[in-house]
């Protein structure tokens, strides 16, 4: 079982929620109000970076198609090679 430094109630409830959602339009609706434009963005941009890391693309190429910096990419970067396994875990599953 992992161990997250991040465990607490309130989050355990948000993964609760996010977990009980079916569609793309639950999805959709939930995070368009959870998160602002930017944080949803945000998101999105990391996971963009972390297929294309595992597609071995080039920080370069992968800046110039996503607009992420290179500080950005290198913090995705670093997850995949020593975080909790969660970009991971998810490209093995959706096979990207």
């Amino acid at each position: 079982m992992y161990d997250s430094k991040f465990k607490c109630k309130a989050n355990d409830e948000l993964f609760e929620a996010i977990l009980a959602l079916e569609t793309e339009e639950d999805c959709y609706r939930f995070f368009e109000d959870l998160l602002t434009i930017k944080e949803l963005q945000s998101m999105a941009q990391r996971w963009q970076v972390a297929c294309m890391l595992k597609d071995k693309t080039t920080y370069i190429d992968i800046e110039a198609e996503t607009g992420a910096s290179a500080a950005t990419i290198s913090r995705v970067n670093k997850c995949l090679t020593y975080g909790a396994g969660g970009y991971a875990s998810m490209l093995k599953k959706l096979k990207k």
